[in-house]
């Protein structure tokens, strides 16, 4: 996907620009293309970007640890405000104070827009914070047969374990 570059929207038709999704996004992996439509529309002092697409990822799960496939779709759409006077100089210190109405993406109007990625970062918001592979995983077991030795290192905890369990008969 190429740039686009924001001036340029202003002179096509509908102020706008569609772009037919059908290719790998680089530092994704999927196992399928990214498939879907993404639209581009300047709106005077915004960029309306939204986008309907979809693709496969391999996950592994948190609990269990195997692979699975999960299916991505994306259905969002985000205003970006185009500001000529927003400061764009990226030696701010580390720690600052921002208000609450400063949180919100800007472009420079005369600047450009990279679909491929804001794409790539709406792709990495879906997917799920806790990966499991069904909801009927179980934790693999780890735990030592019956017969097996204890690690000397571990004998003080045995031994309040059982103390434990005594003191509670």
């Amino acid at each position: 996907m190429e740039t686009i570059f924001i001036p340029h929207l202003l002179k096509s038709p509908d102020r706008q620009r569609v772009i037919i999704i059908d290719n790998f996004i680089p530092g994704l992996e999927t196992l399928t293309p990214v498939r879907g439509t993404l639209l581009v529309r300047h709106g005077g002092n915004f960029l309306e970007v939204s986008v309907k697409a979809e693709t496969i990822v391999t996950l592994t799960c948190d609990r269990c640890l195997q692979q699975y496939n999960h299916r991505l779709q994306l259905n969002t759409s985000e205003l970006i405000w185009l500001d000529k006077n927003k400061d764009y100089d990226s030696s701010y210190p580390l720690e600052r104070e921002i208000a609450y109405e400063d949180l919100s993406e800007t472009l420079d109007p005369n600047g450009d827009f990279d679909p491929q990625m804001w794409l790539y970062e709406q792709l990495c918001l879906t997917l799920p914070p806790r990966q499991l592979c069904g909801a009927n995983c179980q934790p693999p077991d780890f735990f030592l047969p019956e017969n097996t030795a204890i690690d000397g290192r571990w004998a003080s905890l045995e031994s309040l374990k059982s103390q434990l369990s005594q003191s509670q008969n």
